[in-house]
């Protein structure tokens, strides 16, 4: 069984699989379709996993696909980062309002983002290792991004620690602002 924990945004999710350790190390079950349909009450069907290394300072994203959007369960197996989620559906009484969590190898915490929300993380640590689960596939001409730092969402990214600012990708770099962002219906 795992444990759940809603954020400010209630549909993203905090996981917590149970961790089973001693003196030689520690067994988790990382993942199990069954138990974690049971845990947030639908069915979720990942066709892709993913693995990303980045070094720290990188900031990734924030990545949504628009007319295949894709739910996302996102975890750390090496370092540590800041992972954000953003709500971006128009219905939504919470449009453009973040939440955050560390995620790290040692704490094993997952998060669960699910369609309709923007994703992004910040690594902490000299580097990390990032796996995701998603419902959709990748398609890169349906990926929008919205700009890491716009001012309307005042993500609280914990720049302090780093040694300059985020290090982006030129996709990154040329994301949007919200109010220019194409939104979920």
């Amino acid at each position: 069984m795992v444990k759940l924990t809603a954020t400010e945004l209630p549909e993203v999710l905090v996981v917590e699989p149970r961790v089973f350790g001693d003196e030689r190390g520690f067994f988790t079950e990382s993942w199990n379709r069954q138990a974690f349909n049971e845990a947030i009450g639908q069915v979720v069907d990942f066709v892709q996993d993913n693995h990303s290394r980045s070094a720290r300072g990188v900031l990734r994203g924030l990545h949504y696909q628009l007319q295949r959007p894709q739910g996302k369960l996102v975890r750390v197996v090496a370092g540590r980062v800041f992972d954000v989620a953003v709500d971006l559906r128009r219905s939504s009484p919470r449009l453009g309002r973040w939440t955050g969590v560390e995620l790290s190898a040692e704490n094993q915490r997952q998060l669960w983002i699910p369609p309709g929300f923007a994703h992004g993380f910040l690594v902490l640590s000299d580097s990390a290792d990032f796996l995701y689960k998603t419902t959709e596939y990748y398609l890169p001409a349906d990926e929008r991004s919205l700009a890491w730092n716009d001012p309307t969402v005042a993500v609280a990214w914990p720049l302090a620690g780093l040694d300059g600012p985020p290090v982006l990708s030129a996709k990154d770099l040329a994301a949007l602002p919200l109010a220019s962002c194409e939104l979920y219906d």
